[in-house]
């Protein structure tokens, strides 16, 4: 099935199974839902950024595979500025301030930004040497206080929670465009099949 639905081309895609490892103790998470999108340059990545932006909750996971250039800072930076800030809640959505400067935290591997509904907590572990140093970070407080935006997510292994939405970003035929396949677990799962529904 094909959907427009203003963030580029979608197609629902067979589902699939958990990917990467999970933690056995958790609860049982709705069948994954998978949605895959052909973004035909930034402005279309940025646009899928915003329109998951409208859908994201406190607590949620949202991890960011792909190679290096695949489009993962491109959305990080895009998802961010679709939040509004705190002070700005009150305001018409998208924010009318200016952009802020979204670096990728490569060297600092996080970066927090405050945000409405929640601090937005920006990983990007590819320099992370293993899984269990995510803890010095403040993974935990991330978890329980804010949204989690995580770049090679699969530097934590087994760590990587269980709910989670996962983008996995691949590159197109022109140099500007990109694929990203969406596959939501848990609360997500029912996110995506009402994002694609026609």
């Amino acid at each position: 099935m094909e959907t427009a639905i203003g963030l580029g081309k979608s197609r629902r895609l067979p589902s699939a199974g958990a990917t990467g490892k999970t933690n056995p103790m958790a609860a049982p998470q709705l069948r994954p839902e998978t949605i895959g999108f052909e973004l035909p340059d930034e402005a279309a990545t940025a646009s899928l950024a915003q329109g998951l932006a409208a859908l994201v909750r406190l607590g949620d996971v949202i991890a960011l595979f792909g190679e290096l250039g695949s489009g993962k800072t491109t959305f990080a930076r895009a998802f961010i500025n679709a939040l509004p800030r705190p002070d700005e809640t009150s305001e018409p959505d998208p924010p009318t301030g200016a952009p802020e400067e979204v670096p990728s935290p490569t060297f600092t591997l996080l970066q927090a930004y405050e945000r409405a509904p929640a601090t937005v907590w920006h990983f990007d572990l590819y320099r992370l040497e293993r899984p269990d140093d995510v803890y010095e970070l403040g993974f935990e407080e991330a978890l329980a206080e804010g949204i989690v935006l995580i770049e090679w997510p699969e530097r934590l292994g087994p760590l990587l929670p269980a709910e989670r939405l996962e983008l996995r970003f691949g590159f197109a035929e022109s140099a500007d465009a990109r694929r990203a396949s969406l596959i939501g677990t848990g609360a997500w799962s029912r996110r995506l099949r009402n994002l694609a529904a026609p």
